[in-house]
């Protein structure tokens, strides 16, 4: 009963003289509005009512394919395990912050015993080793002891800390979501490409044969003599430069079927089966009606990471700050002894102990920390309006690219209908011997080129809608806490 009375009276001086304690020094964080991080007027607008939900975004060039494969990399990519790792790492050292707000404690306990020698004395074993001996009889003894200390947090250098880890905390979280986005648009882009070289591959093989054809005839056309030995020359270097092209395409393929399995976590090549059957490239909406850009703010992740990280740099420095000013520690202990168990708290003794501590001289060390954290966190700050100017810039050059895609996609579908019939009227007239082969092949190289460039326009269309989308933060749910996945590890240790 005096030992649970004492130990209240521990409790209570330091809980008092935390409520005391109200102020913390150091700046406050607050929020900076658009002005401030450099967002033009024009930029700074409301998102209309109905704006895109973008978090599964990639289903909307419906494509069951490209839909599994992202969101098996969601679940899977080893890239994001390394993020859950770090948000964990960032969780225990929010735990290890708060610690220091609350006193600690330590207990010890011990039994000693003495048996009388057969001639009567005892052997007695002292703490410097030595061995003694003294009269007859055995006895024993127990020992409780209890020692606390706590550090008063008067000018909240403490809670700066606690307010520093949760917001890296915090920013590890939105780093988490930041990778996500990457790993997603990495998926679909490369699948884009993949789809892209399988057509580029088609129109290969297909030009290939018609260049069979066309050598065919210049060798039937050089043997009756009609024509030069010129003709079937040429025939044969141009298909031989088109065959040149197919396994440097077929490499390329492989180089993005190959990263699609990384990126799912998986072995190189092991998506290959799924994607072996030809699929035209995702097409996607015809426009993103996601307010552009209303909510690149709110929505992108490394935006919200590095308004994390400026709020827990702006918290270091009144961390530095404390170290300036006297530090209040309060210690106490708790002891009994008694020669047997029973009589253990018959008599306990106690003390408790105040002391403030407070630097003198340091050679100028605490102000240089003082210093350092003021300038980290002004190098925060231009880091997070850096992060905001990049977003902006990733929106623009994704609209300006989806609409030079859709331009180019428009002018290379009128240059593949006007080099397809271009092309069938000079091999018309070349097997009539109306034209000559350089004529031909210069109409069947301007129809392959056609057709390689409306698959690149397509390409590059689903691609800067990838790039949109990601640029717009979509792939995440902004409203979730990423940091729950810090108690609930992926991985299997």
């Amino acid at each position: 009963m005096i030992l649970r009375a004492g130990f209240d009276r521990f409790l209570i001086v330091p809980l008092a003289a935390s409520l005391l304690a109200s102020c913390a020094v150091g700046p406050d964080y607050k929020v900076h509005g658009a002005p401030e991080l450099g967002v033009p007027d024009q930029w700074s607008v409301t998102a209309p009512p109905q704006a895109e939900d973008l978090t599964r975004w990639w289903r909307n060039f419906d494509d069951p394919i490209l839909t599994q494969l992202v969101e098996q990399a969601a679940a899977a990519n080893l890239d994001l395990e390394q993020a859950v790792a770090r948000l964990r790492q960032a969780r225990e050292s929010l735990v290890v912050s708060r610690a220091a707000l609350f006193p600690s404690a330590s207990g010890s306990a011990g039994v000693s015993r003495t048996e009388a020698l057969r001639g009567g004395g005892t052997v007695i074993t002292l703490p410097d080793g030595t061995v003694t001996q003294t009269g007859g009889g055995g006895s024993s003894s127990f020992s409780l002891g209890l020692d606390a200390s706590y550090q008063l947090d008067l000018f909240g250098g403490n809670r700066r800390a606690v307010e520093a880890s949760k917001a890296q905390f915090e920013a590890s979280g939105f780093d988490y979501a930041t990778t996500l986005l990457t790993v997603e648009s990495e998926v679909a882009r490369n699948y884009v490409l993949a789809r892209a070289y399988q057509a580029q591959l088609a129109n290969s093989r297909a030009s290939l044969a018609i260049q069979d054809d066309n050598l065919q005839i210049a060798g039937w056309r050089v043997m009756a003599g009609l024509v030069s030995s010129l003709d079937q020359e040429q025939a044969r270097a141009s298909r031989a430069q088109t065959a040149a092209g197919i396994p440097h395409i077929e490499q390329q393929y492989n180089a993005a079927v190959s990263r699609i399995s990384v990126l799912t976590g998986q072995a190189p090549g092991a998506v290959k089966p799924l994607l072996q059957a030809v699929q035209p490239i995702p097409k996607g909406p015809g426009q993103v009606g996601a307010g552009i850009p209303a909510n690149v703010l709110r929505q992108r992740p490394d935006v919200r990471s590095a308004e994390r990280q400026l709020a827990a740099t702006t918290a270091q420095i009144g961390v530095a700050k404390a170290q300036l000013l006297p530090q209040l520690n309060i210690s106490g202990s708790l002891d009994t002894n008694a020669s047997s168990f029973s009589n253990l708290f018959d008599t306990i003794t106690g003390g408790l102990f105040g002391g403030i501590s407070q630097a003198i001289f340091n050679a100028g060390r605490l102000n240089a920390q003082v210093r350092s954290s003021r300038a980290a966190a002004d190098g925060a700050f231009a880091a997070y309006r850096s992060s905001v100017l990049t977003a902006l810039e990733d929106i623009e050059n994704a609209v300006v690219a989806l609409r030079s895609a859709e331009e180019r996609e428009r002018q290379f579908a009128i240059a593949l209908d006007a080099s397809t019939n271009s092309a069938l009227l000079a091999r018309a007239q070349y097997r009539s011997g109306l034209t000559d082969f350089t004529t031909l092949n210069t109409q069947e190289s301007a129809l392959i080129s056609a057709r390689n460039g409306l698959v690149q326009a397509h390409s590059d269309r689903a691609t800067a809608l990838i790039a949109l989308y990601d640029a717009l933060g979509g792939g995440w749910d902004p409203t979730s806490d990423y940091t729950v996945l810090a108690t609930e590890p992926r991985g299997t240790n």
